[in-house]
């Protein structure tokens, strides 16, 4: 256990502040909270998670403070069933996602952003190119 990040009363950093995966029974992150179908329900951060990750950093440069903030499942709210209009609303968009800006069809997948156009217009392009 680190206890650089051990502050469980909150004098050192504001809040109560575990090291990574120490966090006590009852607290759970916003990524937890939605696997278990919760939602924070406007409850303020009751916790945080401190670690140095060296993950995403160039070589040689020093690890990152990472954090994760954690929320009381006792104060959890479930989570918002998808009403019709919400349903209409997401099927619209990604019905526009599959449409191909080039030849204007629906190519029957999502457009991927890196390429821009579906993948016969996109081997076109690298073919004229």
């Amino acid at each position: 256990m680190s206890a650089r990040f051990f502050d469980p009363d909150g004098d050192l950093y504001g809040i109560p502040t575990f090291p990574f995966r120490m966090a006590p029974d009852g607290y759970a992150t916003r990524r937890q909270l939605r696997a278990d179908a919760l939602r924070p329900g406007g409850q303020p951060v009751a916790a945080q998670l401190l670690w140095f990750s060296n993950r995403r950093r160039p070589t040689g440069a020093p690890p990152v403070l990472r954090v994760a903030y954690l929320y009381r499942r006792d104060l959890a709210k479930p989570v918002r069933p998808m009403t019709p209009g919400k349903w209409a609303a997401l099927a619209k968009a990604n019905a526009a996602r599959r449409v191909c800006p080039e030849c204007l069809t629906d190519a029957g997948y999502r457009i991927p952003p890196t390429l821009g156009t579906c993948v016969p217009c996109a081997t076109t392009e690298e073919r004229a190119a």
